[in-house]
């Protein structure tokens, strides 16, 4: 579970640098100070983790069993009556203990080592990790029902003293470095003591206490802390990965953890990961989307953790998932946007890890494999890509197959190589439509390849032709191979073109649009979002804003100071004063442009009827040009818009009006929170925008025809809720 954070500061180059050594103290200044995400783990991309243990072994709901076993009437809790009596007769331990079921076969969480005669061996796993492609992988090394997979000092319920007698976390830290592969290790421990048992009985020995999350909060945050010790002395992790409901652990140990996994790391020599769902400033770790991403490129860089299944994180008995097609372009769309990607397996039991799960896998490695430069060691550009396909959009969006008309764009790191891997064979041509004209000067451009079906080959491609439309590029008549997407290669004679954005604007650290990059959206931008993003504050020397939008720029932090606006290219921020000084800045819409405001289902503009009374509803109409269709994004402070018809001269009103489906209505301005929009950008140039004082957002209401009233929503997934802003 998760809750989406959504950064729309986003980078086109930003690497991290390591930090100088230093001392960490449990508070969170001090902890902000720690480099989220090490060049290292940038340059990784991808990597494995697996949902294995005492759950696995009933294989039946999903790897919350042992919480739901326990609620009456669930689906888990009627199958336990069936399969091994009350749970109050027959307990979640039993699992780990032993015991029989009704049908009189012993039950236990008991792998076996191929050595030892059973099916499970640590190192055949870690070689299925690297034939995937992954370059980092570990195990859940304590999942919600409290059983540590270690010989814990402070936890009795181990993998060592119960269950199968075995250090697993040593097993598999052994395993996966002895491949090269930076270690891994996921703790979801947070959740057993904060509502994981609610449904299971209270305890009265000691021992069920602690495994069932039930001996009162002081010793539970204190256990908390103590396994994340044990963890990080024993395993040394580069990457310690946890679960939701960090924000209900009491904060002195959160940053009791976070000082001490960062100081030790300081010990190892070592630039290490702290990832989160919540719980975190978000500053010194690295957030993580479940099961998603977003919807365009974010910063900081990001990581998002998915399943090959849609039904279960562990093993079940017909357990579902998802297509190669489905898990490798999601994992590509990923990447164009700056964050990567831990895919989770589910072993079954005994150690058997499902065939069908390893062809997934590999199938990933094979693209890997072949067509690794342009993915490994590459980072976002200022667009993630084009194509009708709309992936991502925040936390539990579904990994989506593209098609040939999809493509994803990344950079090589020293910014010279433009990759753009086409999620489809196209056929024997290719327009590139980011690549028009328009928006890039291609004049550098010395050689498009496809990359070739081995790494290292390449295919030379025929010198392409751009125009407003696009670049358009030839290909073989037929694929020159089979493969789930294909890579060109764009070799320049110096750094990669800068792009004309679309929406916001694109800063630069060198002048000419040239060094550092980062592409920012319509918002307030501190110094210190300046620095998540990349360039930093006091570092800017040439800036590109979208048509139709400006950037106001100013010498201090928190919008104070000089303030400079510029409403058009600026090459050289240095030739007026001391503009490359810029430490905080806004990006909003220009208020002397004219925008036709549409619908992206229905494709209809906001329209206001011409000069009609107040109150009148808020409509949409085809776009014919009429001035009743256009309209001014004007920014009237705390990051809130009004709209102003350019026929009328009377603004968007919410109205007061509350629930869904209430109407939107039209008034002069008057200043009220009813009159008040907050337009917040959801990626590919779409906009939701919200009432200040409804929190409802702008619906057109599906497929409807011209003449509908526009209505209010609660903001959902739906693209009845987006509207794309363009220049008229």
């Amino acid at each position: 579970m998760s809750s989406s954070i959504s950064r729309r500061l986003m980078p086109a180059g930003a690497t991290s640098v390591a930090a100088a050594s230093r001392t960490y103290t449990p508070d969170w200044n001090s902890v902000d100070q720690h480099p989220p995400a090490p060049e290292w783990f940038q340059d990784a991309k991808f990597g494995i983790y697996f949902h294995w243990g005492v759950f696995s072994v009933p294989a039946f709901d999903n790897e919350w069993y042992p919480r739901n076993m326990y609620e009456a009437g669930s689906n888990a809790n009627r199958h336990h009556l069936a399969t091994y009596g009350q749970p109050t007769a027959w307990p979640y331990h039993n699992f780990i203990n032993g015991a029989k079921d009704l049908a009189g076969n012993t039950v236990r969480f008991a792998p076996r080592l191929k050595s030892a005669g059973g099916k499970f061996d640590p190192d055949e796993w870690a070689q299925l990790f690297v034939d995937a492609g992954a370059r980092f992988a570990g195990p859940v090394a304590e999942h919600h029902d409290g059983f540590s997979m270690w010989d814990s000092q402070v936890n009795e319920w181990n993998s060592v003293k119960k269950g199968p007698g075995l250090d697993l976390l040593q097993l598999f830290s052994a395993a996966i470095r002895a491949k090269n592969l930076k270690l891994l290790v996921a703790m979801h421990h947070a959740y057993n003591f904060t509502g994981f048992y609610e449904f299971a009985p209270a305890q009265t020995d000691a021992g069920l206490k602690k495994l069932y999350g039930q001996l009162g909060s002081a010793a539970e945050n204190q256990l908390w802390f103590d396994k994340l010790k044990e963890v990080v002395d024993r395993a040394r992790p580069d990457i310690l990965w946890q679960d939701f409901n960090l924000d209900a652990v009491d904060e002195t140990q959160r940053l009791n953890f976070l000082s001490y996994y960062y100081n030790q790391a300081e010990s190892w020599g070592r630039e290490v990961v702290a990832t989160y769902k919540d719980g975190m400033n978000g500053k010194g770790e690295v957030f993580d989307y479940e099961r998603g991403g977003p919807a365009d490129l974010t910063t900081p860089y990001w990581l998002t953790d998915d399943s090959i299944s849609s039904s279960s994180w562990c093993y079940t008995q017909g357990i579902g998932y998802y297509s190669i097609q489905q898990m490798l372009h999601s994992f590509l769309d990923r990447v164009s946007k700056n964050g990567n990607v831990l895919l989770n397996i589910a072993p079954m039991a005994d150690g058997t890890i499902p065939q069908a799960q390893k062809d997934i896998l590999l199938g990933i490695g094979d693209h890997l494999k072949r067509f690794g430069e342009s993915v490994y060691a590459t980072r976002a550009w200022t667009a993630y890509g084009e194509g009708p396909t709309k992936m991502g959009g925040g936390a539990f969006t579904s990994p989506t197959a593209g098609t040939p008309q999809d493509i994803r764009f990344t950079r090589d790191k020293a910014g010279n190589v433009l990759y753009a891997t086409v999620l489809g064979w196209p056929g024997t041509s290719l327009t590139i439509r980011t690549l028009g004209s328009d928006r890039i000067n291609l004049s550098s451009l010395t050689s498009v390849k496809l990359l070739g079906s081995t790494a290292g080959t390449y295919i030379d491609l025929p010198t392409p032709t751009q125009s407003s439309a696009g670049l358009a590029v030839t290909l073989p008549s037929t694929a020159p191979y089979s493969a789930h997407a294909y890579v060109l290669k764009l070799g320049f004679s110096g750094p990669v073109p800068s792009l004309r954005p679309l929406t916001g604007a694109v800063v630069f650290t060198d002048v000419d649009y040239t060094g550092r990059a980062a592409v920012l959206a319509v918002g307030d931008h501190t110094a210190a979002d300046l620095s998540a993003a990349g360039p930093g504050p006091g570092a800017l020397s040439s800036l590109r804003p979208a048509p139709g939008y400006q950037v106001v720029g100013y010498s201090g932090d928190d919008f104070t100071g000089t303030s400079w606006t510029f409403t058009a290219d600026r090459p050289d921020l240095r030739a007026t004063g001391n503009n490359d000084h810029i430490a905080s800045l806004r990006v909003q819409f220009n208020p002397a442009t004219y925008f036709r405001i549409s619908n992206v289902t229905d494709g209809l503009a906001l329209d206001s009827g011409g000069n009609i009374a107040s109150g009148s509803a808020l409509k949409q109409w085809t776009w014919d040009g009429s001035p009743n269709l256009q309209w001014h994004a004007e920014a009237v402070g705390g990051g809130y818009h009004r709209l102003v018809n350019r026929t009328n001269g009377m603004v968007a009103d919410g109205w007061g009006a509350t629930g869904d489906g209430a109407a939107v209505r039209q008034a002069p301005w008057n200043g009220s929170t009813d009159q008040q929009w907050t337009i917040t950008h959801r990626g590919s140039g779409r906009y939701s925008i919200a009432n200040r004082t409804t929190g409802l957002v702008l619906d057109g209401g599906g497929d409807v025809a011209s003449g509908s009233v526009t209505k209010q929503w609660t903001y959902g997934s739906s693209t009845n809720l987006l509207w794309t802003f363009t220049v008229v």
